[in-house]
């Protein structure tokens, strides 16, 4: 292909040749999340939402320390169940949860690059809580992409956002 001339494209005479298209902000090729970012997100999740719903479960479902000692299984199940489904449904809806918006990152489906749909982000929270209990999330430290089992089986990714 010749090369084109200023003067040519200028007066419309040819059309400019087209350059590399920028890349739109939900595409899957964004920079992964950090391991530190990961961490941090997951930290003020813990404390945001996890915390509430234990302390409601311990002193306000159980009656105390010991009432909960007594029904250990039950009361994990009241814990987990809860929240499994609302950081499913903040996902869901804009794809972070508070600690992932306080560290800027976010949840999204890998091919399409867009948050994932409800019964991804449920299937990756549950897939989430067996990963966390059979420390399999120790494999996002030798993956280069640092995705856990459960982001690589539910589809999604987590990605840093642009910065503003």
């Amino acid at each position: 292909m010749a090369k084109q001339r200023f003067r040519d494209v200028k007066q419309g005479r040819i059309r400019p040749v087209e350059t590399k298209k920028k890349r739109s902000a939900s595409t899957p090729t964004d920079l992964p999340a950090t391991l530190r970012q990961r961490f941090k997100a997951f930290i003020t999740d813990s404390f945001m939402i996890l915390m509430p719903l234990m302390y409601i479960v311990f002193y306000l479902v159980f009656d105390g320390r010991e009432g909960f000692a007594q029904h250990k299984l039950l009361g994990w199940l009241y814990i987990l169940i809860p929240y499994i489904l609302i950081t499913a449904l903040f996902l869901a809806k804009s794809g972070q949860t508070p600690g992932m918006r306080a560290y800027e990152i976010r949840t999204v489906d890998c091919r399409s690059g867009k948050p994932p749909s409800i019964g991804a982000s449920l299937l990756r929270q549950l897939l989430g809580v067996w990963d966390f209990f059979l420390f399999t999330w120790i494999l996002q430290f030798f993956r280069r992409d640092h995705r856990t089992p459960h982001e690589i089986l539910s589809g999604t990714c987590l990605l840093q956002e642009p910065s503003r």
